[in-house]
């Protein structure tokens, strides 16, 4: 393994960042020719049965798999930059978005339990994700453990779903940030969108603020780790600082008749609300994905997570 990432560290030191083959985007040879490909079409079953049954292994991940990269990952990252990249990932559009949205609608003031509910599941998940990246350190995170354990073919439809949480937390963060500055403008969270009559309703508002939050906040991201890493850490100090300021205003200014009664909408209500409140605590698998670039994974990555 020593070899291995010797021979990596060897591999064109002064190489860009910035590079692609076509080799990156068609790795079979089956696209080589039309030959080729037919000779693939004919092999569809038995690779499918292939990935359907075959398992990955610890030392394929964390030696042969690396291979593939160019330049390897600078190991930059320590348990504090883990901390603040979980809190990060946790805190933000989501609870100030639909805390409100899911008291008001299924759980009330009983809000609090949807979320101990939720937070005892995202705990149980931080586990799991704790004892794999102390096994298999690697940038791929779930969707490698699940290559080793369960096969390629669950590791796609994690790896299918890991995209889509991504997406999906993404575009809410960007329609948060929209509605926040609207709402500083003026007492409408639609007034920097565009309203288009021609398209459905509720999906007839474009959101070009937030189209400009979600390309700055990439932008940081692609322009190195340890920056990210400081930027996110200034980021989180301040959520944090908002989240104490209403811990504070909300007791000075609570009143006890507001939690009665405590479960409007029943048991009920409260799982459904915290499904949803579940949003809230997406993003801290994100960590295990930091592996390769943690100076002490085995050590870092749980503190972190």
């Amino acid at each position: 393994m020593a070899s291995s990432s010797a021979a990596i560290d060897e591999q064109s030191p002064n190489s860009s960042y910035w590079t692609w083959k076509k080799h990156d985007f068609f790795p079979e040879i089956s696209f080589n020719s039309l030959s080729d490909y037919k000779s693939a079409l004919s092999q569809i079953f038995p690779r499918l049965k292939d990935r359907l049954l075959s398992r990955s292994s610890d030392s394929f991940e964390l030696v042969e798999l690396k291979k593939e990269s160019v330049n390897p990952m600078n190991k930059c990252l320590t348990w504090w930059d883990l901390i603040w990249l979980s809190f990060g990932s946790v805190v933000g559009s989501g609870i100030f978005s639909i805390t409100g949205q899911e008291a008001h609608n299924h759980a009330g003031p009983a809000i609090l339990l949807s979320y101990a509910i939720s937070g005892f599941s995202a705990l149980l998940s931080a586990f799991c994700y704790t004892e794999f990246t102390d096994e298999v350190p690697v940038a791929g995170g779930s969707f490698s453990f699940l290559r080793i354990e369960l096969g390629d073919f669950i590791a796609f439809i994690a790896a299918s779903n890991i995209l889509l949480e991504a997406i999906v937390g993404a575009a809410g963060l960007g329609r948060s940030r929209s509605s926040y500055f609207a709402s500083m403008i003026k007492n409408d969270s639609d007034f920097l969108r565009i309203r288009v009559d021609s398209f459905a309703e509720g999906f007839n508002l474009l959101d070009p603020i937030a189209v400009i939050v979600l390309l700055v906040a990439n932008g940081i991201a692609m322009s190195g780790t340890r920056r990210t890493s400081f930027l996110n850490w200034l980021a989180s100090v301040l959520s944090a600082l908002v989240i104490v300021f209403i811990i504070v205003v909300g007791f000075v200014h609570s009143k006890t008749e507001n939690l009665t009664p405590f479960f409007p909408f029943g048991a009920k209500g409260v799982f459904q609300a915290a499904a949803v409140v579940y949003w809230s605590y997406t993003g801290f698998d994100m960590v295990a994905t930091m592996a390769e670039e943690t100076k002490k994974p085995s050590r870092d990555i749980p503190i972190g997570l």
